[in-house]
């Protein structure tokens, strides 16, 4: 059967062992510390963002972003509702209401009309300043339309906090996603396409906001001899440990980007004459996806198999595949909460399918990944 082939797995560069080795060799293995510092500059340096925050997930990075915003019990934040639950998940933490808006099909991404019908809605049921942030995700790689997004957005006066935790090296005319809004997050998951095994960051053009939040994430200690906090705070920094491995990955982020950019092509071109096969594609050249997972979508109508009996041939063959992701105006856990749906979300659920797009597939990995294929849609 072989190795198991997993949807996106970790891929070292060669680097990383060199910033570990120095935080070892200096006794530097607690949080903050010399690593930290150089991600923060290297990571604002490859993204085009003036200032960073290095700290534990991209969850932790939305959860601080939420709270400088001032988000507060009671209040509303729109979120995508095509993504994974972390892009929502802090909006409850703080006690508010999410406000869950479906994707539009080019990107698969917010959909701006629906978006603003979600803001008039819900304002004229209260307030439109109760409506504290919107929150984009950049599904798979792929940036959303942010000039629409925005457009809507900075006519309400709603702050936007990109969710780019899949997107990183991705770009939306010209300039790298993360940096379009008032704050832009990143993941640094084991399964991302860069790693720190675990970790995320912060990205603002506010200076003192950034500031602001790596003092919220070292518990909100106040400057005293002794330990003083005048506001709750967060165990939410990144390990200079970690940062290391970081430092080490961000050197392979372009070499990574082409790498999960020419699988997808190879996967195109594969299947290129399959009946019934489509694929999450950038609807123009202002958007450039890194593709950090391949996805596509099996019509059962047109394709001679489905999406659920592909899934389970790879794993029969120890190869991983995943559906997209649930919207979450389907999860139970936000089933009570307001939702703007086209139908979008739903229909790529049920026929989507996220293909193995880790950038250390080997040769050996692609003639088992494409037997499965050629077998399933009888090419």
């Amino acid at each position: 059967m072989g190795k198991k082939i997993y949807l996106c797995s970790p891929h070292m560069g060669g680097g990383e062992m060199k910033y570990v080795q120095e935080a070892f060799d200096s006794n530097w293995v607690a949080p903050l510390g010399p690593n930290v510092d150089g991600l923060e500059r290297e990571l604002g340096t490859a993204v085009g963002a003036k200032h960073v925050a290095a700290l534990s997930s991209g969850t932790a990075a939305i959860h601080l972003s939420l709270i400088l915003l001032g988000v507060r019990p009671g209040d509303y934040v729109i979120g995508s509702s095509f993504t994974f639950s972390a892009t929502v998940n802090p909006i409850a933490y703080l006690g508010a209401t999410p406000v869950l808006v479906d994707s539009e099909p080019d990107t698969w991404n917010m959909d701006p009309k629906l978006l603003e019908q979600a803001i008039q809605v819900e304002s004229r049921k209260s307030k439109v300043e109760r409506i504290k942030a919107i929150v984009v995700a950049h599904l798979y790689g792929m940036p959303a339309k942010m000039n629409e997004i925005m457009a809507v957005a900075d006519k309400y006066g709603i702050p936007v906090i990109e969710d780019a935790a899949e997107a990183l090296g991705s770009e939306y005319m010209g300039k790298r996603v993360g940096c379009n809004s008032k704050f832009g997050i990143l993941s640094f998951n084991g399964n991302k396409i860069i790693t720190t095994s675990g970790g995320g960051a912060l990205l603002s053009d506010d200076e003192a906001m950034i500031n602001k939040a790596r003092f919220l994430a070292t518990q909100a200690r106040d400057p005293a001899p002794h330990y003083q906090h005048s506001e709750i705070g967060y165990n939410y920094r990144m390990s200079n440990v970690v940062a290391g491995v970081g430092r080490g990955q961000l050197e392979v982020l372009d070499l990574r980007v082409r790498q999960h950019r020419e699988i997808n092509a190879w996967y195109r071109e594969l299947l290129k004459d399959v009946p019934g096969v489509t694929f999450q594609s950038e609807p123009s050249a202002d958007f450039y996806s890194n593709f950090w997972l391949t996805c596509i979508v099996i019509d059962p109508a047109k394709a001679v198999t489905d999406r659920e009996k592909l899934r389970l041939a790879f794993e029969a063959a120890h190869i991983e595949s995943r559906p997209l992701w649930k919207p979450m105006h389907l999860q139970p856990v936000f089933a009570g909460c307001p939702a703007y749906v086209n139908g979008t979300s739903e229909k790529l659920f049920a026929d989507g399918l996220c293909l193995p797009s880790g950038s250390n597939i080997d040769e050996d990995d692609r003639r088992r990944i494409e037997d499965v294929l050629r077998s399933e849609f009888k090419v």
